[in-house]
């Protein structure tokens, strides 16, 4: 790193990190200059995460507010919570529904099935008691397992296969692991599944497709689900006809995980009964149950509320940037809001043989599987935050390396409303195949990916924002360009005003240009808007030139220009003067339908540009060599002569007017199109998604 940022690199204190498995040395052990031959093994560039974390310990920044129930806030627990805190909270009590808009749970009165008698009739009778019957016989094989799945599934006795299942007890766990299995586990998981009644005492309410609302659950409450997930119990839940009443949303029971085949799948398998037994009570013990809550908060944009990215004048460089070829968003991200590169159907292929970013998360953390069983698949606008779930197992490898490797204690302290700090945010990228990667800079798509991200980097709150955790997203099977998509969130969080820790899992060459272009923005105040014009003129304009070549080069052009006296629009100044001064912040407008959002977010405003001193502190150390500082003079006086300018004609806006002057210089005219335009063929029905678009590929982590 050039010397005048040498500052920028420090780390606070003497401590020993553990960096790719490996225990690092102490600071006082490295040189302050992380570009340094003999640091190396540091995997960083740009600030240290401590910059990311705004100074301050891990955890001290909310995601959410406060739980407070309401007509967008449903939940499922007593609230007030009254129990010690090692005890979970009682079940909420609500009237009982059975209708599109909650979920069919197999426990209640309406659910019914067929039922054929050895001479041949047939008859409806009680899902239940079928349940019931069936699992409180004794089971002590998988045969005698999958005997007890389909005697409540017989519709799908010639389709489903327990391949996996049989494996997993054949060949991979010895025969003392077999026999704990299903004489201790598999009892105490039939007995929580069967507690359905008695823990969901209130509808579960869907959180559909364009409407903003949140549900909160207890751990306790979770685990039962994802009991009867596993024992394959809910309804209506296995077809995959287009037109079935969930075809919109994921699969929830297990029995396509259980006729999956590969190794990655027996390790899925071991990560999930390893979860039953830490969260299973036995018959005289309840102590091991988990006392917490996790909220989830479908994010629903509408399209008024998007961001005009050519008028946003905030600069890249005013956010800290960690730039990180090591480590996990999952390990260095504590207390940042995590980033799940998911698919469109929450868990992709979690369920099947999928084992990339998102499937390894929900495995480990197997309390976000239940956001399967009522999250219907998001729309492009759309996100799903999920804050307080809990990590338990250990892991290496990845894809079909994939290794289960034991027990995981997760220490992250919980919150005022029993939630972990944990907070995840689902969002997913656009697929492209092998023959339409070149599709993905076309300015449609590009602004597709720019507000996707966008609501699920928005903070619901009026406090500062705690920086993202991120990484290459959509650019292993869905065939993205990791340098596309690590300048789109860039862009993103700069807007939004918060810190960015960027994962590139192993790429150094990926990590030593993202830093050259941080360089570059730090220099010269590159804006939002600014890589915007350029981004749009990539496909038309490469010339054969990568885009981090291409974005270089159109950089270091555009911030050589003299400056000149030009016209433009007040909206304009005042935007890049808003961001320039940082003294005031903008608000956008609610995402909730009606004035119940308070409730969800404690009465807080949603911060949208939310500038923090300790983002100028880290800034005020930028290149000042005698170029930057005269170009930096230009500007202003640019900027004071555009305020006191004022013509008849009608204005321009500083991105139309790069434009012009890009276009002048190449003779060729362009148009710019600022709405997105997203074809029916780029979304898939669930039918269509199959686990390889989101889970297959092992050339990239994300």
């Amino acid at each position: 790193m050039d010397s005048e940022n040498d500052s920028s690199m420090e780390i606070d204190g003497a401590k020993h990190e553990k960096v790719a498995g490996k225990l690092s040395p102490s600071a006082d052990q490295r040189t302050i200059d992380s570009d340094s031959d003999s640091d190396e093994q540091w995997h960083w560039r740009c600030q240290p995460i401590e910059a990311v974390q705004r100074g301050l310990q891990p955890f001290e920044l909310d995601h959410l507010g406060p739980v407070v129930p309401s007509g967008q806030h449903r939940v499922l627990h007593r609230h007030p919570i009254r129990e010690l805190a090692n005890k979970p909270p009682r079940p909420f009590r609500g009237p009982h529904k059975w209708d599109a808009k909650h979920v069919r749970l197999p426990c209640a009165p309406e659910s019914k099935y067929p039922v054929e008698a050895d001479d041949g009739t047939s008859d409806i009778e009680s899902r239940w008691s079928m349940i019931e019957r069936a699992l409180l016989r004794p089971i002590s094989n998988s045969k005698q397992l999958q005997a007890a799945i389909l005697s409540y599934n017989s519709t799908y006795k010639g389709q489903w296969g327990f391949g996996a299942l049989h494996q997993l007890f054949d060949e991979e766990l010895d025969e003392s692991e077999s026999r704990v299995f299903f004489e201790d586990l598999l009892p105490r998981v039939t007995r929580l599944a069967l507690r359905l009644p008695e823990l969901i005492q209130a509808p579960i309410p869907l959180l559909k497709q364009n409407h903003t609302c949140a549900l909160t659950l207890s751990q306790e409450q979770i685990s039962c689900l994802l009991a009867n997930a596993m024992l394959c119990t809910f309804p209506r839940r296995n077809t995959l006809k287009r037109k079935s009443e969930y075809s919109s949303f994921p699969d929830i029971n297990f029995n396509r995980l259980y006729q999956s085949s590969g190794p990655a799948v027996l390790e899925k398998l071991k990560c999930i009964f390893h979860y039953f037994r830490r969260v299973c009570p036995t018959e005289r013990d309840a102590s091991n149950v988990p006392p917490g809550c996790v909220t989830f908060v479908r994010l629903s944009g509408k399209p008024e509320d998007q961001v005009n990215w050519h008028l946003s004048g905030a600069a890249l460089s005013g956010i800290p940037i960690h730039v990180n070829a090591g480590g996990t968003i999952e390990d260095q991200g504590m207390g940042l809001l995590q980033v799940d590169f998911a698919n469109m159907y929450l868990g992709g292929g979690v369920l099947g043989h999928g084992c990339v970013q998102e499937e390894i998360r929900f495995v480990i953390c197997p309390e976000l599987l239940v956001s399967k069983l009522f999250t219907e698949c998001l729309s492009p606008t759309e996100a799903l935050l999920m804050v307080g779930c809990e990590r338990y197992s250990n892991y290496t490898g990845y894809a079909g390396s994939f290794v289960w490797e034991g027990n995981h204690e997760d220490h992250t302290p919980y919150d005022s409303s029993r939630r972990r700090r944990t907070a995840i945010v689902a969002i997913d990228a656009l697929s492209f195949g092998k023959t339409s990667k070149a599709q993905q800079y076309r300015e449609d798509l590009m602004l597709r990916e720019l507000n996707k991200a966008s609501i699920g980097f928005k903070h619901l709150l009026s406090t500062p924002a705690p920086g993202v955790a991120t990484g290459n997203w959509g650019c292993g099977a869905f065939g993205g360009d990791p340098y596309l998509k690590a300048i789109i969130q860039i862009m993103v969080c700069a807007h939004h005003g918060r810190p960015l820790a960027y994962f590139t899992f192993g790429n150094c060459q990926l990590r030593d240009d993202l830093h050259e272009l941080w360089k570059l923005f730090r220099a010269h105040g590159t804006t939002v808007q600014q890589m915007w014009s350029v981004l749009r003129r990539f496909k038309r304009d490469a010339a054969n030139r990568s885009l981090y070549q291409f974005v270089l080069d159109e950089l270091k052009k555009l911030h050589k220009q003299p400056e000149k006296t030009k016209e433009t629009t007040p909206q304009a100044v005042a935007t890049t003067a808003t961001t320039a001064t940082g003294t005031t912040a903008q608000h956008s407008p609610d995402l909730f339908a009606d004035d119940s959002m308070d409730s969800l977010i404690n009465g807080a405003l949603i911060s949208e540009d939310d500038d923090d001193d300790d983002d100028n502190d880290n800034d005020a150390n930028a290149d000042d060599n005698d170029d930057a500082e005269q170009e930096q003079a230009n500007a202003m006086m640019s900027a004071a002569s555009l305020e006191t300018t004022n013509s008849p004609k009608r204005q321009l806006t500083l991105l139309e007017m790069l434009d012009r002057h890009y276009d002048q210089a190449h003779s060729n005219g362009s148009k710019r199109q600022h709405q997105s335009s997203i074809s029916e063929k780029s979304l898939k029905t669930r039918k269509d998604c199959k686990d390889g678009d989101a889970s297959s590929g092992s050339n990239c982590r994300y």
